[in-house]
């Protein structure tokens, strides 16, 4: 409905205190319509964006009873700092910048309110896991909040616990276990990089989490990733390859590495566990051939973005960046294409017709 009419609404006084009292989230201008604050910020921001109610008045008397000043921007919310004034570039951009932080508490309990500030919006967050039942009251809290006000505006400051919900699939998504609690993590959703923080919150200061935020957005701090215990026996046709052994194996260039992406619940992976493992019997007789399957449910990798399973990726010796299986899923047609394309393979074929 918003998009069939004007992005912004012409309203006296009486009419965006309405509108300020009846909806979550209002952007007021005040002043002339041919100001570059309205034309090259509000109303392309208002364009773009349906979570806000846009509205503009020429009234300088209504700004003044807002604080704002004429030409003016005014971010209203329903929580802490209600009325909010912008004092940024005429910019869409900008503005944006500017708002996009402030849709949500300086600290909040991430739930489904949240998803889309954090990754439908792409804002950098901070989360500190932890307990209901046992961490509620910690002191570390106090610091964590304290720590929000201080790089307000830099990163979004959220906490969760584990147990169920979207906190759990939170936690799930993020790699946290119940064992780890409590700990300190971040994310990055452009990229969906996810940070450890090594310090354990009892010891957390704020300047602690102001470095940890600094790191995290300088590129400074390599990004975590989730990886299964590395396997203790790894003898079976088909090898088992952890997020903690990926570029040990997959990467290692004396080898050609045939890697299933798979998810435990996936029907389609598991009408291909036996043909992926003939095929590994078969490719036996090569020692420089691996034939590897990777849970990417519990794994993860750097570079590597599964967007659905299985999926089948070749890293031959010669090229590490990997090439997509696309074939029949079969072992004879598995088998046909390792011989074009695997390089130990098809050199061990190439010297037989030779010897032939």
């Amino acid at each position: 409905m918003k998009k069939s009419g004007p992005p912004s609404t012409a309203a006296d006084c009486d009419a965006l205190k309405k509108l300020v009292a009846d909806n979550k989230f209002v952007i007021g201008f005040f002043g002339a319509e041919t100001d570059a604050l309205y034309t090259d910020a509000h109303v392309p921001y208002a364009s773009a964006e349906d979570k806000i109610v846009f509205a503009h008045t020429t009234d300088a008397a209504c700004a003044t009873s807002f604080g704002a000043a004429t030409p003016g921007v005014v971010f209203f919310r329903k929580f802490e700092t209600e009325t909010n004034l912008y004092t940024g570039a005429a910019d869409k951009d900008s503005l944006t910048a500017f708002v996009k932080p402030l849709m949500v508490p300086t600290v909040f309990e991430f739930s489904e309110e949240e998803i889309e500030a954090v990754f439908g919006q792409q804002q950098p967050t901070v989360l500190l896991f932890r307990s209901d039942a046992t961490d509620k009251d910690a002191a570390f809290m106090a610091t964590f909040e304290e720590a929000a006000k201080a790089n307000k505006g830099k990163m979004l400051f959220g906490y969760a616990d584990i147990a169920e919900g979207i906190q759990e699939r939170l936690a799930e998504f993020v790699g946290v276990s119940e064992a780890q609690l409590p700990t300190l993590r971040a994310i990055v959703p452009n990229g969906m990089k996810k940070f450890e923080c090594a310090t354990k919150p009892a010891d957390l200061t704020v300047d602690v989490i102001s470095t940890f935020v600094e790191e995290v957005l300088g590129g400074k701090l390599a990004p975590s990733l989730k990886s299964e215990p590395i396997p203790e026996k790894n003898d079976a046709p088909v090898k088992v390859i952890v997020g903690k052994e990926f570029d040990k194996i997959v990467k290692d260039e004396t080898k050609d590495v045939f890697v299933k992406y798979y998810a435990p619940w996936c029907g389609h992976c598991k009408k291909l566990v036996e043909p992926w493992t003939e095929v590994a019997t078969k490719m036996a007789e090569f020692p420089d051939v691996v034939i590897g399957k990777f849970d990417a449910t519990a794994n993860e990798a750097d570079g590597v973005e599964v967007k659905g399973y299985p999926t089948l990726i070749f890293y031959p010796k010669d090229n590490k960046e990997g090439i997509s299986y696309d074939g029949e899923r079969d072992v004879d047609s598995f088998v046909a294409w390792l011989k074009e394309n695997a390089p130990t393979v098809k050199g061990s074929a190439d010297a037989t017709k030779e010897d032939l």
